[in-house]
């Protein structure tokens, strides 16, 4: 039997995405739990996601490039596309179901497969994104490192840090709270032959050690932020001690000089 090919493409946003004021500028759409399914002129169908991320499927570069300029009318701000990943899907029900060189074989795609590989897609793109954004601030943090174990101390000022504290705590919030749909989606459990695929998925493009290397990332930029801050505040703690005790005896001598 011929054997079909499909095309799978994610395109992640620095922005989250709200569906419900989606579903109102794309009232085609049909929205599910955490995803809302845009179908196409050309048969085609868009997956949009809360979490910055739009997955096309057998969509052409005219009915990609209108959604987005919809997108962007939908959503005031939205920037330019950041991250971009795609997956060919071959149906061939003469092929053992799995990924073979970057591919996935599959016997049919439903539209309920179809699901459950474009958020699949989705999460491995809107994942680079966030990799780029905590390498970078690991990256600063071991500056910061760097310098208090060279100089053995820190700048006084702490309202940097305490930005940079409050930045790495919420990337790792944002990261917790999007990144949840890692779960298993209601399509794999309902499918004993996508739960395979969803797993073969997974495994192709690494997400649960990317997402464990992630956390773990976010915790040594915490936990290293958190250090410098409190050496940092102990150095204002001596020279504010310095500062009373100058001040005593200041206040001392001038009380001798005017006897």
């Amino acid at each position: 039997m011929p054997t079909t090919e499909h095309v799978f493409q994610a395109v992640a946003f620095v922005e989250n995405l709200s569906l419900k004021d989606l579903a109102a500028a794309f009232t085609s759409g049909r929205r599910a739990g955490y995803e809302l399914a845009v179908p196409l002129p050309d048969g085609g169908t868009a997956f949009m996601y809360p979490f910055g991320a739009v997955v096309f499927h057998g969509a052409s570069p005219e009915a990609r490039a209108d959604i987005l300029q919809r997108l962007r009318t939908a959503r005031p701000g939205l920037t330019t596309a950041v991250i971009n990943e795609e997956l060919t899907v071959r149906e061939d029900p003469a092929q053992q179901s799995g990924v073979v060189q970057g591919v996935l074989f599959i016997d049919k795609l439903t539209p309920a497969r179809a699901g459950v590989i474009a958020l699949t897609v989705g999460q491995s793109a809107s994942m680079e994104y966030y990799e780029n954004i905590v390498e970078q601030m690991f990256a600063r943090t071991g500056q910061l490192v760097d310098r208090l174990e060279k100089s053995g101390t820190v700048s006084l000022r702490t309202k940097p840090l305490h930005r940079f504290i409050g930045e790495a705590v919420s990337t790792r919030s944002e990261v917790l709270s999007v990144l949840h749909l890692l779960d298993k989606p209601d399509g794999a459990w309902d499918d004993p032959a996508m739960n395979e695929i969803y797993a073969d998925l997974r495994a192709e493009f690494d997400l649960l050690d990317r997402y464990g290397a992630l956390e773990s990332k976010l915790r040594s930029v915490q936990e290293g932020l958190e250090l410098v801050l409190d050496v940092a505040r102990d150095r204002r703690i001596v020279l504010l001690e310095a500062t009373v005790v100058m001040l005593i005896v200041t206040e001392l001598a001038l009380s001798l000089l005017r006897r």
